[in-house]
């Protein structure tokens, strides 16, 4: 029987971090890009000796690896069908150092939370790419990312101090480590010599010396970085060069010292509308003149692409047919910069050909969204593409002052290959356009199509322009076949040389920069079929997966829906078996421990919220007895919530006679035999408040109506046995002398959320409708607003119109349901004098308050009662979803685990959320008790 390669591999790793299982294999097959390999087993290693196996497995087993961090690469570097190393989890060192000069980064975190790290410090890295919410440092580095405003001084190649690498061979070097330069040339000599050899080459052709000089000068990611020849003496520092930007076909980059760049404070941004592209690229050289730090270019149909976004400014729909836009921003350490440079715009702009008066901005919010827009064009064309059709992204640069020859050629070979709806945009001040045009694979006429018109842009860009075919997105596998083309054919004799010498097996990321295969780009095409309407417009970006809580524990919402895809394949193709595996896999990696919560969304350009997949698959799986459950659960709620509470009861009970901990251990072992068991914990607390709607009744001092959620009134109770947050929220109501009423039949209401999430869709529709009928009451007809003490609740209740009756959906516009956090805010703290602030706490905002923008307003709250107040970098979804902790407790420890490091590296005085369930597992993740706000306010006033 021959052994598989997850087999195999468990001799050098342990099976925990060898994926080779079907959906493993099959959700890591795609990438951002369009190519498609499906790898024979995931790895996740987590030193550099794992690295060093792996790579002599490689050549033991003549398998190629292919190293792989957020998976955001768009030229199909980051697919293989050998092994493919997941970096993504476990190297995530952040080091600030020298002040904030310098930063120490692994390749498995994002360049956004390495500028959150750096922030304080007025700090940035250079390299600014348009996923670097999403983007980890090993694909910024071995792409050498660039992006909006770092042109190519400021790029990954050049803002790279030291790195520290391992070669194919397994020997690892640090260019900051000076011994590490002897050794190499002791114990590498061959490449060692190979590349003073080559060194040497260039620099004795002047020809090519200038030529490698010349391509250097605009932003250029084709082939190796041959320019580490020309600008490094010591073979050493040139490899390590080479290595940025070599897309891991070189060795794999361990550690990286990041030169960091000033992260200016002031900034004044503004989008400017021109007559035409033509008109616009003109202003390009007078505008960087003047100082501008970004200038985005974008053409009029990636504006139409977004004009229908929320907040767009309506003159977009109206500007004409050739229309054309710069997003142009100005940075400085202070107004008094930032005016100069205005003021040497001023003295400009008379002489552009402009469509509108220019209106700056310095407002952080403002500025924010026309970055979005313009962050959001390419996976915006993706949302409006056809069905099963293919968005790719095309990136070119050209020399500026040709720019608007260049568009206008290009625009009309679009018309010439049919691709009709094709936008383009990019980094004007650097000649850098990207391009976008949708494309089907399904047949070879289509893909013929594509072959064509790529041939022919490789021929305008080359040979007319003498541009760039790849300015930062890397080579590739679609640009590999015209390394040569670009380049010509001694520099990439020495390309070749220098991938012979160092990878001589052709095993490490093997068809990526050198590909002798002229039809490399047409191999491996991805296929996107239709899937359910939710998530059918998903173009697999990956930008939604920082969000995740389940991301280190299963799927992704990138990669639920690659399974998805993968799933109409399978059965189209009548592959009855291995249908059903990936299926049956799909149940505990797809849908149970996904928790709906929603974040993608915030992350996804187009708002795609996989949750909502999740629901509707969760609803097709039930059957008519678990449905009927469900309602006559919701019919008979109180009595049901009743039960749970004397469980709960019970249950506190048994602990405090038995031990602390017989429940946990008890639910742990009854899990075992039946694994829908939910496991008990500590925090659970049955709450002890009786309600007496006699002591609150409607008055004329009565302001809102409380509605205290059912997790409130059954397990309100705290783990360190203080009040109920329901006697927390009366407490505070009386000090601020604010009016309230618990209505008399509140036992027995619910939000539907526990319906909701689980896809039990008429018992939500019919509890949520029973709920808005009550609250039409309790307020009068909308006469007072409703308050919740629990966050989720109240986004379910504020989000639960498109299941009302006509009747409902007009009551439910009629009223004005609000969070504890408004509450808090608007109600309570103006009628408060605090008097007893704390020193530090943290905060933990739940994912309900992320999609009602609370998040500020909370912090806000927080700020007025402690003097530092901290939400932690990795705060992030629970994972809890009700009841997911309890029935998937990996889940919440996953979800949690990054945060409750962070916030246990310091001490607080308080730890503080607004949901129940979530403070729950915060508060077993972290051990130490958090609870919601609301108590915060009571003790400090």
């Amino acid at each position: 029987m021959i052994m598989e390669t997850g087999q195999m591999l468990e001799a050098i790793l342990p099976k925990a971090r060898i994926k080779s299982r079907l959906i493993d294999k099959v959700s890591y097959a795609s990438d951002a890009g369009f190519y498609h390999l499906q790898p024979l087993a995931v790895v996740q290693p987590i030193s550099e000796e794992e690295v060093k196996s792996l790579f002599l497995f490689s050549h033991q087993h003549q398998i190629p690896l292919t190293f792989r961090a957020a998976g955001t690469s768009l030229s199909g570097q980051s697919v293989t069908d050998g092994i493919l190393v997941d970096l993504s989890q476990y190297w995530n060192l952040v080091k600030v150092e020298e002040g904030g000069e310098s930063v120490r980064v692994q390749p498995g975190v994002t360049g956004a939370y390495v500028n959150a790290n750096l922030k304080k410090f007025g700090k940035k890295i250079g390299p600014d790419p348009a996923s670097i919410n999403s983007a980890m440092m090993g694909g910024i580095l071995s792409n050498n990312a660039s992006g909006m405003c770092c042109g190519v001084s400021r790029n990954s190649y050049h803002t790279t101090r030291y790195i520290r690498f391992i070669l194919p061979d397994g020997l690892s070097y640090s260019t900051e480590k000076k011994d590490d330069y002897v050794r190499f040339r002791e114990e590498s000599k061959t490449i060692y010599d190979q590349l003073i050899l080559l060194r040497d080459q260039i620099r004795n052709q002047p020809d090519v010396y200038d030529r490698i000089r010349h391509k250097y000068k605009t932003k250029n990611t084709v082939g190796y970085s041959v320019n580490a020849f020309i600008d490094h003496e010591e073979p050493l520092d040139i490899l390590a060069h080479l290595l940025i930007g070599a897309e891991g076909t070189l060795g794999f980059i361990a550690e990286a010292v990041m030169q960091t760049v000033p992260d200016f404070p002031a900034k004044s941004t503004a989008l400017l509308y021109f007559p035409d592209i033509y008109s616009a690229c003109q202003a390009i050289v007078p505008l960087t003149f003047s100082g501008a730090e970004a200038l985005e270019l974008m053409d009029r149909a990636s504006l139409r692409s977004v004009e229908d976004i929320h907040g767009v400014p309506d003159l977009l729909k109206t500007l004409p047919d050739t229309a054309a836009a710069l997003l142009v921003e100005y940075q400085g350490n202070n107004d008094e910069e930032l005016k100069l440079k205005s003021d040497k715009f001023l003295t400009l702009s008379p002489d552009l050909s402009m469509l509108n008066t220019p209106v700056f901005t310095t407002n952080p919010v403002e500025q924010a969204f026309l970055w979005k827009i313009r962050k959001g064009m390419f996976p915006a064309v993706g949302a409006v593409r056809a069905s099963g059709t293919t968005v790719i992204l095309e990136d070119i640069a050209f020399p500026v002052a040709q720019l608007g020859d260049a568009i206008l050629d290009l625009q009309k070979l679009f018309k010439v290959h049919g691709y009709e709806k094709a936008i383009i945009f990019g980094h004007a001040k650097d000649g850098n356009i990207h391009f976008v045009v949708t494309q089907a694979f399904s047949s070879p006429a289509e893909i013929e199509r594509y072959d064509l018109f790529i041939r022919d842009v490789v021929d305008l860009v080359v040979k007319k322009y003498d541009g760039t075919l790849k300015a930062e997105h890397g080579t590739g596998r679609n640009m590999a076949p015209f390394v040569s083309t670009e380049w010509g054919e001694e520099i990439y004799g020495v390309m070749k040389a220098l991938k012979q010498v160092i990878d001589p097996q052709n095993l490490l990321n093997p068809g990526v920069i050198i590909n002798e295969d002229k039809n490399a780009h047409i191999r491996n095409l991805k296929e996107l079929p239709r899937v359910e309407e939710e998530v059918d417009k998903c173009i697999e970006c990956g930008y939604c997966e920082y969000k995740c809580p389940s991301r280190n524990l299963t799927l992704t919402p990138r990669r639920r829906i690659v399974v998805r895809r993968e799933l109409v394949k399978l059965k189209r193709d009548g592959e009855v078996l291995p249908y059903k595996e990936l299926l049956k896999e799909y149940q505990y990696d797809g849908l149970d421990t996904c928790a709906v919560d929603g974040l993608c969304a915030t992350a996804c350009p187009v708002d795609i919220n996989t949750g909502l997949l999740v629901k509707r698959l969760r609803k097709e799986s039930h059957n008519d007895f678990s449905n009927g459950v469900a309602m006559l659960v919701a019919k008979n709620f109180r009595p049901v919530a009743g039960a749970v509470k004397f469980a709960l009861q019970a249950g506190n009970v048994m602990n405090r006679v038995l031990g602390p901990d017989t429940l946990i251990k008890t639910t742990a072992a009854l899990k075992k035999v039946f694994p829908v068991m939910p496991l008990w914990s500590n925090q659970l607390h049955a709450s002890t408040l009786k309600i007496d709607p006699e002591e609150k009744l409607k008055s004329a001092d009565t302001a809102a109506i409380y509605f205290p959620t059912c997790i409130s009134r059954n397990m309100g109770g705290s783990a360190d046995q203080e009040l109920n947050v329901m006697e927390v929220f009366m407490r505070v109501s009386e000090k601020a002398e604010i009016g309230f009423w618990i209505p008399d039949d509140i036992a027995g209401t619910c939000c539907g959320q526990l319906f909701s999430s689980k896809g039990f869709k008429e018992a939500y529709t019919y509890t949520v409708n029973e709920t808005i009928a009550k609250l039409w009451n309790w307020t009068d007809h909308g006469k007072y607003p409703v308050v919740l003490d629990i966050s989720s609740c109240t986004h379910t209740l504020q989000d639960c119109r498109p299941a009302l009756t006509e009747e409902n959906q007009s009551r439910f516009d009629a009223m004005k349901i609000i969070d504890s956090i408004d509450y808090i805010s608007d109600y309570l703290l103006p009628r408060l004098t605090i008097t007893n602030k704390k020193k530090a706490v943290v905060l933990h905002p739940v994912c309900s308050l992320q999609k009602m923008g609370l998040e500020t307003k909370f912090l806000s709250i927080a700020r007025q009662m402690a003097e530092t107040v901290d939400i932690p970098l990795h705060a992030g979804c629970c994972g809890m979803a009700g009841d997911r902790g309890f029935l998937f407790p990996e889940l919440t420890y996953s979800a949690t685990l990054p945060e409750a490091k962070e916030v246990n590296l310091k001490k607080y005085d308080g730890y503080y959320s607004t949901s129940k369930t979530c403070e729950m597992a915060l508060s077993d993740a972290v051990g130490k008790n958090y609870k919601s706000i609301i108590y915060l306010l009571n003790e400090c006033t």
